[in-house]
């Protein structure tokens, strides 16, 4: 194996948008792994008030985190979301399918209360990157 597969067996449900049920990462791959990011502005002060303008934050904080680490929204392998609120979760969708278009990465979605009142959402994430698959 000399690039991360992601993997759906047919025995268990469709997968969702964006979704693998399963990745399968090579030895010797680089893997990155991202603590929970939040939508607040660099100034680490200010926020947006709404759902998707602290998606779209959180979203371009990752692009910087993984380019920072010469990786980007494809070298993701697992999301992990925790929403204030179920009702954010179609909209969360839609913009997880913004920046992964056909990629597929592990997710799982957790609702719950999140540290400061004023935070809508969280995310965590890892990724993992084959820099040179003749190496492996």
């Amino acid at each position: 194996m000399t690039e991360i597969v992601a993997r759906n067996p047919s025995d268990v449900f469709p997968p969702y948008a964006g979704y693998a049920h399963s990745v399968e990462v090579p030895p010797r791959a680089r893997t990155l792994y991202i603590s929970g990011l939040n939508g607040y502005e660099s100034d680490g002060v200010t926020m947006p008030s709404d759902f998707a303008g602290q998606a779209r934050l959180v979203w371009r904080h990752l692009g910087t985190v993984l380019s920072g680490a010469g990786m980007g929204y494809d070298d993701l392998v697992s999301l992990r979301f925790f929403l204030a609120s179920a009702a954010h979760d179609p909209e969360n969708v839609e913009i997880l399918k913004e920046h992964l278009g056909d990629h597929r990465a592990c997710r799982t979605v957790v609702v719950q209360q999140l540290l400061e009142p004023e935070w809508l959402i969280e995310v965590e994430a890892i990724a993992a990157k084959v820099d040179d698959p003749a190496a492996l």
